[in-house]
C-alpha cells in the first residue's frame, strides 16, 4: 500500500464539510468532494464556508473515471447511501480505504457488500475498518459550516492491539497525524460504535421531537430523562447482544455533552428544523427491530419512533410511512 495522499469527501454536509477543512488546512490540496448535478456546478462556483473561511474543495463527479482514492470519507445520511455506493463506485481502486463516519451500526457491512474490505485487512476480513466521529458540533446552514468541538474520529479494526495495529489502521493513523485530526483507535471499536448509536438515538431522537439545542439537556432535568431512557433501551439491548454498555457510558457522555457549544443542534434536530427526512429508521428502528430479534422491550423508542414518523408525514406527505 502506498501512502494516502488523495481523500475524497462522500457526503459534504456539516460533518463533511469540516472533515474537509480540518485537512485543507494542514494539507492544502488533499481534499476533494463528489457531487453531481446542481450539487456539482454550485460547490464548483461557490465553494464551502466553514468558519468564516471560504474553502474550494476540487470537486469531482460520480461520471468521472480519471479520479481514484487513497481514502474515501463516507458522511452521508442514512437513506442516501444507497445512492452514494453508485455515485462513489468510479473512485474507488485497489489502494483505496473507505472509512464511515455515518450514524448507526450497519454502514460498514453495506460498504463491505459492495466494495469489500479494500488493502491491508486481515485475513479474513470483508468489511471496512470500523469509524465512528464523536464530539464534533458542526452545524450547516445553506453554504456555510460552522463548529467549535472538533471531536475525535474512532476508528479500527472490530478489536485492536496498540503494538499491532493492522496495516490499514496504521495507515490511516499516519494519514491522521499528518493532517492533524483527533483520532483514537479502541481496544473494542464495536463497543465503541455502540456507544456513540446510544449517544445518538438518545440526544438526535430526543432534540428533534422538543426541537432543542444541547443547552436543554445539558441544563433541563426533564430532557434529560427523556434522552436517557431511550439510551438505556440501547444499553440493555446491548447487554443482549454481548457488547455490555453500562451506567457508567451514560456518566462518560455528560462529559462529553458538557462540552458541546450549547446553541448547536443535533442533525436529527436540523432535520426536523429544515423539514427534511430525518434518520429515524436507523436510530429507533434500529433498536425496534433488535429489540424484537433478541426479546428486549422498547416502548420509549417504539414511541419515538411513530412520533418522528408522524412528524415527517406532517411535511413530507409524500413519504411512505
Amino acid at each position: 500500500m502506498t501512502e494516502i495522499e488523495k481523500v475524497l469527501i462522500v457526503g459534504s454536509g456539516a460533518v463533511g464539510a469540516a472533515i474537509a477543512s480540518i485537512i485543507t488546512e494542514r494539507l492544502p490540496g488533499t481534499v476533494s468532494v463528489l457531487a453531481d448535478g446542481e450539487r456539482f456546478e454550485r460547490y464548483s462556483r461557490d465553494g464551502f464556508i466553514v468558519n468564516g473561511k471560504t474553502y474550494h474543495f476540487p470537486v469531482v463527479s460520480p461520471v468521472s473515471t480519471h479520479s481514484q482514492f487513497d481514502l474515501i470519507i463516507v458522511a452521508v445520511k442514512h437513506h442516501h447511501l444507497e445512492e452514494a455506493l453508485h455515485q462513489m463506485k468510479a473512485h474507488v481502486g485497489p489502494n483505496t480505504t473507505i472509512l464511515s463516519l455515518m450514524n448507526g451500526i450497519s454502514s460498514e457491512e453495506q460498504l463491505g457488500a459492495h466494495f469489500g474490505a479494500g488493502p491491508g485487512a486481515p485475513e479474513g476480513v470483508k468489511l471496512p475498518p470500523y469509524a465512528m466521529i464523536l464530539g464534533i458540533d458542526a452545524v450547516r446552514l445553506g453554504n456555510e459550516t460552522r463548529f467549535a468541538s472538533t471531536g475525535r474520529i474512532f476508528f479500527g479494526e472490530a478489536t485492536n492491539n496498540e503494538a499491532a495495529l493492522s496495516p490499514r489502521v496504521a495507515r490511516i493513523a499516519r494519514f491522521f497525524d499528518k493532517a492533524a485530526l483527533p483520532y483514537e483507535i479502541p481496544e473494542n471499536m464495536l463497543r465503541s460504535l455502540w456507544f456513540k448509536f446510544m449517544i445518538n438515538v438518545g440526544v438526535n431522537q430526543a432534540s428533534a421531537i422538543l426541537r432543542a439545542p444541547y443547552r436543554l439537556f445539558q441544563t433541563n432535568a426533564e430532557a434529560k430523562a427523556v434522552m436517557e431512557t431511550l439510551q438505556r433501551e440501547v444499553i440493555t439491548l446491548s447487554q443482549a447482544m454481548g457488547i455490555n454498555l453500562n451506567e457508567q457510558d451514560l456518566a462518560n457522555w455528560e462529559k462529553t455533552l458538557a462540552g458541546l457549544h450549547p446553541d448547536n443542534l443535533t442533525s436529527m434536530c436540523q432535520d426536523v428544523l429544515a423539514n427534511r427526512k430525518t434518520e429515524i429508521e436507523m436510530f429507533a428502528g434500529t433498536v425496534v427491530e433488535l429489540g424484537k430479534r433478541y426479546h428486549v422491550a422498547t416502548p420509549a423508542n417504539e414511541l419515538v419512533f411513530n412520533l418522528i414518523k408522524a412528524m415527517e408525514a406532517s411535511y413530507l406527505p409524500a413519504v411512505n410511512p
